[in-house]
């Protein structure tokens, strides 16, 4: 058990902690509640998808009673936690009535924005069918893929972002991170018709830029380069820009905001890109050379064939459009 000499220490510490920090140094303001802005992502799938995500359907089915009131709680909602976040930057020329006209305001056009946020998201779900064999139904691809619960978290927190809300994209899109593996920041532009296949491990930095019809696979990074002073490159594009039906495989890394992949063109999983690549062009990684040494001695199979050889190909591509990605 502690003692109050204990305690003293301890409450000493975290004083001077809190004088020595700004971060510390508001403690009455409050910031958005994470649970509060998932059930807002929540209440809106339902409304943007009604009947899939609910049992009380009729809540969320355009022009019922109930409707309207779904969507005054998903504003009030909102609005509330956008003054939180406002409320939390400690700004000095903060305004309390001024914080909450506009936070109404924001909230007001965000609400009118949900039936061309939900387009998207069909168009989203059509890719997926299209380009996703194993997909039974749109409705599986609603319900079950975790990529398009990452899509649909991002395309609402992007939205939030572009009137430069603090804090609630990032929270959306972290949460959507935690639950799917999948990180987009909220600032990313991407284009309509975008399909992420399986999605564990996919990183789409702030600055990257998208374009239509992109399909990307597990494990792709659209990054930046690694520099010393981060702080340096505030407000610069420091991510890819992808144009239209690109396609990127698996683990391929894209880095840099001077790095453009041409429209039409295919990134070879595995691939490690830091210069522009033309459009309607293939990039793949020549095969690693696969080596196999037997071990006779410890086998205790006295029929067992320990003769196999694998070798290693080193035909080269002839088609002129294909580039390793050493070149």
């Amino acid at each position: 058990m502690l003692d109050d000499s204990s305690i003293d220490r301890i409450k000493e510490g975290f004083k001077e902690n809190q004088e020595n920090n700004p971060l510390l140094s508001h403690p009455e303001h409050r910031i958005p509640e994470l649970q509060v802005v998932i059930e807002i992502l929540r209440y809106i799938r339902s409304v943007i998808f009604p009947g899939f995500y609910s049992n009380e359907a009729s809540h969320y089915r355009p022009l019922s009673t109930n409707f309207y009131a779904s969507l005054n709680q998903i504003n009030c909602a909102l609005t509330e936690q956008i003054v939180l976040a406002c409320r939390s930057q400690n700004d000095p020329d903060y305004s309390e009535d001024a914080t909450v006209n506009a936070a109404n305001e924001i909230s007001r056009s965000f609400m009118e924005k949900l039936p061309e946020l939900q387009k998207k998201l069909l168009l989203d779900i059509e890719a997926i069918f299209l380009g996703d064999p194993a997909a039974k139904s749109r409705a599986e691809i609603l319900i079950s893929y975790p990529s398009l619960q990452a899509i649909f978290i991002y395309r609402i927190a992007h939205e939030l972002w572009q009137s430069e809300v603090p804090l609630i994209p990032r929270m959306m899109t972290e949460y959507a991170h935690r639950i799917t593996g999948i990180e987009i920041h909220p600032g990313a532009k991407i284009g309509e018709s975008f399909f992420i296949d399986h999605g564990t491990g996919v990183v789409i930095g702030e600055t990257s830029i998208v374009g239509k019809h992109v399909k990307i696979y597990q494990g792709v990074t659209l990054g930046a380069r690694s520099l010393s002073d981060g702080r340096k490159l505030v407000n610069i594009k420091r991510h890819p820009t992808i144009g239209d039906y690109v396609t990127l495989y698996a683990n391929c890394s894209i880095l840099g905001g001077d790095t453009v992949i041409g429209d039409h063109s295919v990134i070879g999983g595995g691939a490690f890109i830091t210069k522009s690549i033309p459009p309607c062009t293939s990039v793949m990684v020549r095969a690693s050379e696969l080596s196999m040494r037997t071990n006779s001695e410890k086998c205790p199979k006295d029929d067992c064939d320990h003769s196999v050889q694998w070798d290693a190909c080193h035909e080269e591509c002839e088609n002129e459009c294909v580039l390793s990605a050493e070149d």
